[in-house]
C-alpha cells in the first residue's frame, strides 16, 4: 500500500470517511472518467497548437455570474490591480465554490484557464455538462486529504477502513508520475505563451479556517519564473461556508512581478513563495467572524459545490 505521513491531514471523522468513499466513487464512475480524459486530451491538443472549442470568456462569466449572484451577494474589492496581459490569479482557497465565483468575476479577457482537482471540478452531472460546453480546465489527478486519512488508518490497524483503503490504493489515480507531470508543463506553458491566463490554489487543498492560509506548493511560483508572467494575489473570504444570500468578498492584490528564470533556483522558488505568501496574508481578515442570523439553505448549497 502506499507510504503515507504518520499523521493524517484530517481528523478521521465518519464525514472523513463517507467523503473518502465518495471520491473513490467518483473515481471509477465511467462518466467522471470519461469527462476528464476529454478535457486532458483537448488541452494536449490546443498546447501543441490545434484549435480551442471553449466559449468565450464574455458568455462564460455571464452564465457563472447569473448562477453566483442569485445565491449570494458578492463584492469585488480593487478589481483595477487586475493586469491586461495574461497573469496567473493565485487565490486561497476554502470551498469548490471558489474558482466558480472567481469566473464569474473576472474579465473576460484574457481567457483564464482553472487549474484544479479533477474529481472535484467533474464529480456532478451538473459540473460536467457546464465544463463540456465552456471548457477551460486543467484537471489535476491527485489522492485527496480525506482519502489519505483512511489509508493511514488503514495503516494505523482500523480494519474497518482495510477494504475502502485498497479500493483507494487500487482505483485512485495520484497524477504523480514524470510523464503526467511532464504534459502539465507543456499545457501550461501553452496557454500562458497564447496570451491566456492560468488560475491556480497554491495551498494545493481547501484551507481549515477563513483567514488562515496553508502553506503554499511550489507550482504556482515556478510557472510565473518560467513563463515571465506577475502573479496577481487574490482573497477569497467568506466561502468556507455557504448559505443563501451570504455575503462574499473578492479581493485582489497588487501584481508581484519576478525575474524571468527557465531553470530556477531553489533560493529563486522559495523567494518568490515567500513574497505570494506576505501578499495573500495581507489581503486576508485577521479577525474573521461568521455573521449571525438565519443561514438558510447551508447544508444544500455546501453540498451542491462539494
Amino acid at each position: 500500500m502506499t507510504a503515507l505521513p504518520p499523521t493524517p491531514e484530517v481528523p478521521l471523522t465518519p464525514d472523513t470517511i463517507q467523503r473518502a468513499r465518495e471520491g473513490w466513487e467518483a473515481a471509477c464512475d465511467p462518466e467522471v472518467r470519461r469527462a476528464i480524459q476529454e478535457a486532458f486530451d483537448r488541452l494536449q491538443a490546443f498546447s501543441s497548437g490545434g484549435t480551442d472549442d471553449r466559449v468565450s470568456g464574455a458568455i462564460r462569466r455571464w452564465t457563472l455570474r447569473v448562477l453566483v449572484r442569485s445565491l449570494f451577494r458578492v463584492t469585488v474589492e480593487y478589481s483595477e490591480r487586475m493586469p491586461a496581459e495574461p497573469a496567473i490569479l493565485a487565490a486561497n482557497h476554502l470551498n469548490h465554490i471558489d474558482p466558480i465565483l472567481l469566473l464569474a468575476e473576472l474579465p473576460a479577457v484574457p481567457y483564464y484557464y482553472i487549474l484544479g482537482d479533477a474529481r472535484s471540478l467533474y464529480n456532478h452531472g451538473w459540473k460536467r455538462f457546464w465544463l463540456r460546453l465552456s471548457q477551460g480546465v486543467i484537471p489535476l489527478s491527485r489522492i485527496w486529504k480525506e482519502e489519505r486519512a483512511v489509508m493511514a488508518g488503514a495503516n494505523a490497524g482500523r480494519e474497518d477502513l482495510v477494504e475502502l483503503a485498497q479500493k483507494i490504493d487500487r482505483d485512485v489515480p495520484d497524477g504523480s508520475s514524470i510523464e503526467m507531470l511532464r504534459q502539465l508543463d507543456r499545457i501550461v506553458a501553452g496557454i500562458l505563451a497564447r496570451g491566456d491566463g492560468l488560475m491556480v490554489f497554491p495551498e494545493g487543498k481547501l484551507g481549515g479556517a477563513e483567514g488562515r492560509l496553508e502553506p503554499l506548493k511550489r507550482g504556482t511560483v515556478t510557472y510565473a519564473l518560467r513563463s515571465n508572467v506577475p502573479i496577481v494575489p487574490v482573497a477569497l473570504i467568506g466561502t468556507k461556508h455557504l448559505y443563501l444570500r451570504k455575503q462574499l468578498i473578492v479581493r485582489f492584490g497588487e501584481p508581484l512581478h519576478f525575474p524571468p528564470c527557465k531553470r530556477p533556483k531553489s533560493s529563486d522558488v522559495t523567494a518568490a513563495i515567500e513574497a505570494l505568501e506576505s501578499a495573500l496574508t495581507a489581503l486576508l481578515p485577521s479577525d474573521y467572524r461568521e455573521p449571525d442570523g438565519l443561514k438558510l439553505l447551508s447544508g444544500f448549497l455546501n453540498r451542491m459545490f462539494w
